[in-house]
């Protein structure tokens, strides 16, 4: 989708069409998860997100569809009644809510119980972090490549929500891997630096590790751009600039955004480009979903 409507091109990466359970590149991330799922004898899954995640309703959905059990470890103190909560409901997923203090210590010994009564239990991090969720980016960052050849267009600017790090981390590899020249903006939804910045570091540290690729301190630090200037108040707080953008992107382009993830990012990328006085370029923002979020946020209106 193309949006003329500002000083540059503005294009936007539907990631929240991906044909599953609303999309988003939680999706698009599990699919990679229930691969190494399907290829062994898991018969168990052990999560952990908010009332509000995405990740938790998309691993949910997808174990549902397998019949295989799934517990979402989930913090009380973000444990509200979402969309995405009721639906993990209807996947039938078991909720266990502690204090997020407890959050690791519940996992493993939700983990050891599994494991003592003869489950073969599968951990997914919180977001999809980890290697199979950065490399689900490098593989989206060789699609933004197909699609320049195909339309014969440069995209000077690729921006996004950066929340737990595996979607800037595998943008970031995937251009240096590809020795792509785009400019990757992960604009940070809650989290403040350096903290996340680094977050994204070792994720991409990781990955490469793994892999067996070989990149320079300096190189990797280069290339990774997080910014914290439009977190606001914090995760999924809103403000009236974040509605507005919720509500002209609906009208306007038939586009639903949410205030926790895209619709933040994307009135911060506005605020960046603005800022910096970027113009006449060619940008190219990926929205990673959170539908069933915007309707949440339709009572704000």
């Amino acid at each position: 989708m193309k949006n003329t409507e500002s000083k540059n091109e503005i294009y936007i990466k539907r990631d929240d069409l991906i044909p599953y359970s609303f999309g988003g590149n939680k999706a698009r991330k599990a699919q990679y998860f229930f691969r190494e799922i399907d290829g062994n004898d898991y018969n168990y899954i052990v999560t952990y997100g908010s009332g509000s995640s995405n990740h938790c309703r998309v691993i949910a959905n997808m174990a549902a569809s397998r019949n295989i059990p799934c517990d979402i470890i989930s913090p009380e103190e973000v444990s509200e009644v979402t969309y995405n909560s009721k639906m993990m409901q209807l996947f039938g997923a078991n909720i266990i809510i502690c204090p997020v203090s407890e959050v690791s210590e519940t996992i493993q010994r939700r983990l050891q119980e599994l494991k003592s009564n003869g489950y073969h239990p599968y951990f997914i991090q919180g977001g999809g972090h980890g290697n199979l969720g950065t490399q689900a980016y490098v593989d989206c960052y060789q699609e933004i490549l197909q699609f320049e050849k195909e339309n014969h267009i440069r995209f000077d600017y690729i921006f996004h929500a950066s929340g737990t790090g595996t979607t800037q981390a595998g943008l970031v590899c995937g251009k240096m891997i590809y020795h792509g020249n785009h400019d990757i903006i992960g604009i940070s939804i809650a989290r403040k630096n350096p903290r996340g910045r680094n977050v994204v570091i070792d994720s991409i540290k990781g990955y490469f590790q793994e892999n067996h690729i070989s990149f320079s301190e300096e190189i990797i630090n280069q290339n990774v751009v997080f910014i914290d200037d439009y977190t606001g108040d914090g995760y999924g707080k809103d403000n009236p600039e974040i509605i507005a953008v919720i509500k002209d992107m609906l009208i306007r382009h038939g586009v639903p955004m949410d205030s926790t993830y895209t619709a933040k990012a994307y009135t911060g990328m506005m605020s960046y480009l603005e800022e910096n006085r970027i113009e006449n370029k060619n940008i190219l923002f990926i929205h990673t979903g959170g539908t069933p979020l915007f309707f949440d946020d339709l009572s704000k209106f």
